[in-house]
């Protein structure tokens, strides 16, 4: 499937707002695929979205799903990191939410995806089993799983996978990783161009590069490195199709955010943003619970987006965030792709002189 695309652009599903119908059409539309974003919705307006792609296009696109685990928490580390930030929401007026552990409508979502026969399903956070992986090919689906080592490579092609998202280091938004979440690994935080190497010596699945690619030279890298397509969000945040908050958009580039880091200060799981005050005054004593602290915070992040606060909102970005460009899909993936032209005939002309 991912062969047919007439680019090797993929649109990386951007939970919470960012990644919209109008993103993925866009996208979809300029050859490459379109991704929505299932996590954080219900089931029925995740319906709605998938019902205006069919609507709108014929081009081939895909969802995204959260494969939460049920691990154990220790709900009173989450009550005690809730009244430790609720002076935060009290500059806002607000109570933060109680801590809840859901499966973000599981069974609700895969019973639309099979209803409506989704072209491509992406999953994160975890691996579904065989039996789900396999019913869904059945319907015809194509099944991509988010990795970040070669560990959970083998698991997810043991599952059946048709394809791999290979999560770098360099990513923005939530780590993908299944395996050992918190207690990562160094593979699991291995840049990605290593880590398509050390994931290709394990599988023979097709790889998908994901994490701070925002040029065409790293479209090149990445495809050069065994990759078969490049994943970007972060490239993509700008674009006015785009659903990031305008706040997010702005502090892209806004000099007073000078650098990303991981953190699990928002959400209780690691993910990659933007370098602001509640990260660095929490990250230290927040829990790993997710999505029990997610659910804490979300109200805080909506507040903060309300009152023009950046402070206090998760600004996902992965590395490179800066060359983030305020360009409409089609004129970004053109851009791409005549970088990656320029780029490849670079490299075959220094292969040239250089046997």
């Amino acid at each position: 499937m991912l062969q047919s695309l007439s680019i090797p652009i993929i649109q990386a599903p951007m939970a919470g707002g960012a990644s919209t119908p109008l993103l993925a059409l866009a996208v979809s539309r300029a050859g490459g695929l379109g991704f929505l974003a299932g996590g954080y919705k219900t089931a029925e307006e995740m319906r709605g979205e998938i019902l205006t792609m069919y609507q709108q296009t014929q081009s081939p696109f895909g969802i995204n799903l959260f494969v939460l685990s049920n691990d154990v928490v220790d709900l009173k580390k989450v009550n005690d990191y809730r009244e430790k930030i609720q002076k935060e929401a009290d500059r806002f007026g607000i109570r933060l939410e109680e801590p809840l552990a859901d499966d973000d409508e599981w069974e609700a979502k895969l019973t639309v995806i099979t209803e409506l026969r989704v072209p491509v399903v992406s999953f994160t956070f975890g691996c579904p089993s065989f039996e789900v992986i396999n019913k869904l090919k059945q319907n015809g689906s194509y099944i991509i799983v988010t990795v970040t080592s070669p560990e959970e490579a083998l698991i997810a092609k043991e599952s059946g996978a048709d394809a791999l998202s290979v999560q770098g280091i360099e990513a923005g938004g939530h780590r993908g990783t299944f395996l050992h979440n918190h207690l990562h690994s160094q593979e699991e935080d291995a840049p990605l161009l290593v880590l398509l190497g050390l994931i290709s010596k394990v599988v023979d699945l097709p790889l998908i590069a994901a994490g701070g690619i925002m040029h065409g030279k790293d479209i090149v890298s990445a495809l050069t490195a065994g990759a078969c397509a490049a994943q970007l969000g972060t490239a993509f945040l700008r674009c006015p199709e785009s659903g990031a908050h305008p706040v997010h958009k702005a502090a892209l580039t806004n000099p007073h955010f000078t650098s990303t880091a991981i953190t699990h200060a928002f959400t209780g799981r690691r993910a990659r943003g933007l370098v602001n005050r509640f990260m660095l005054e929490y990250n230290d004593t927040a829990p790993y619970a997710y999505p029990h602290v997610h659910h804490v915070t979300k109200n805080l992040r909506k507040a903060a987006g309300q009152a023009n606060d950046p402070e206090c909102m998760s600004l996902w970005a992965g590395l490179g965030y800066q060359s983030a460009q305020e360009l409409p899909v089609e004129e970004l993936v053109h851009l791409l792709m005549k970088q990656v032209r320029e780029n490849e005939s670079n490299e075959l002309n220094t292969q040239l002189l250089n046997p």
